[in-house]
This record gives C-alpha cells, structure tokens and sequence, in this order.
C-alpha cells in the first residue's frame, strides 16, 4: 500500500492531486479527509487548504492478472487467464489453443514469463505472492516425464554402480526429480555446475560418500 497527502484549496482538488502522484484512478484509492477547507474571514485572513491522505490499494494477483494479459494480447494469442488458489500460492492457468508459443521448448518462454508476472505482481506488494504460470495442462505433464525419467535414471545408476549425469535443467526441474527420489533408500542425488548449465547426478548410495 501507498500513501500519499496532499492540499489544495477543494477536497476534489486535493485528491486529484494526490491520485496523479500515486499514478492509479479513483476506483483503486481510498480517501480520508484529514482537514476541511475554510474561507477564513473575508474569504482571505485565515484560509486554509483541504487536506487529505488518498492510500493506494495494491492487489498484486490483479496486477499480475493484468500483465500476463496484456502480454497475451500482444503477443497476439488468443487466451485466457484463469486464477486460482493452491498450497504453494497463485495459479495463472492460461487456457486457449495452439498455446506452444507461450511454453517454448521445455517450458522456458513458460518460465520467463512467469518471473516477469511475480516481478509486476509483487513490485509494491506488502506480503510477496508467489504466482505460478501453466498452459495446457504443461506443468503436470513435464513433472510426470522428469519422474519418470528419474526412474529409468536411477535404476541404471544401479545395475551400472555408477553416477549417472543428467542434462542441465532449470532449479523447478531439478527439484521435481529431487523430491521424487529423496525417499529411496538406494539411490543418492545431488547437483553440480553453475546455472544455467546446472545438472543432477543420480548415482547408487554408498556409505563411502
């Protein structure tokens, strides 16, 4: 939230002013008069200004909402943007067709996207709202064939004895394929080289590491 206090010689006046400043219409401030204006006697000998702080009321997913949108729209897609609520935050569910341009290969134009929205959405934010984009269901998809993947991984780290190196991915990537294979017991995963060339290697679990 924002505050801003401003005078001038009508309420309305004042908080036009104080709205100019902030940079947001009417329908997203709130006003509260802090002073009434006085004529003062004569209309000169003791006059005084209205006062009035206007508060800007930042909803980061409406902001996040409405860039994602208008990016969409430049971007000459055809889309909708569906929000909704999970344990991890905000979803921005992107329905629409032929959405292949929004994902990219891997999902990377997906995730730049998706970091330009959290940096717009949580600009002025009080408490930070972090927001997740999918498309055509990508994200349950992707996960599904990194787990699997970690699978076919893991049990040939095994039959060989030897660490397997995955190829570079993306920190959300590696830590599907960490999460999953955390709970075995015969198998150890761990990640080497700098981003963005950062890969996992799976290898078989040894006490001797």
């Amino acid at each position: 939230m924002k505050k801003v206090v401003a005078t001038a010689k009508t309420i309305d006046d004042a908080v036009q002013k104080a709205l100019l400043e902030l940079g947001v219409p009417r329908e997203k401030a709130s006003v509260r008069v802090l002073e009434e204006p006085s004529r003062g006697l004569f209309g000169l000998i003791g006059a005084k200004d209205a006062k009035v702080e206007v508060e800007f009321h930042f909803d980061p997913v409406a902001q996040g909402h409405d860039f994602l949108q208008d990016v969409l729209s430049n971007m000459k897609v055809n889309a909708k943007v569906e929000t909704r609520s999970t344990e991890e935050g905000m979803l921005f569910d992107i329905q629409g067709t032929n959405l292949g341009i929004i994902i990219g290969r891997r999902g990377q134009t997906l995730d730049s996207l998706q970091y330009l929205v959290n940096v717009v959405a949580n600009r002025h934010a009080v408490k930070h709202v972090r927001i997740t984009l999918d498309a055509e269901n990508y994200r349950l998809r992707r996960k599904e064939t990194l787990e699997q993947l970690a699978d076919r991984v893991a049990k040939k780290a095994l039959s060989t004895k030897r660490d397997v190196r995955l190829e570079p991915m993306s920190a959300a990537e590696r830590k599907v394929i960490h999460a999953f294979l955390q709970k075995r017991a015969d198998v150890v995963t761990f990640s080497e080289g700098d981003e963005p060339n950062r890969y996992i290697v799976i290898g078989p679990k040894e006490a001797s590491r």
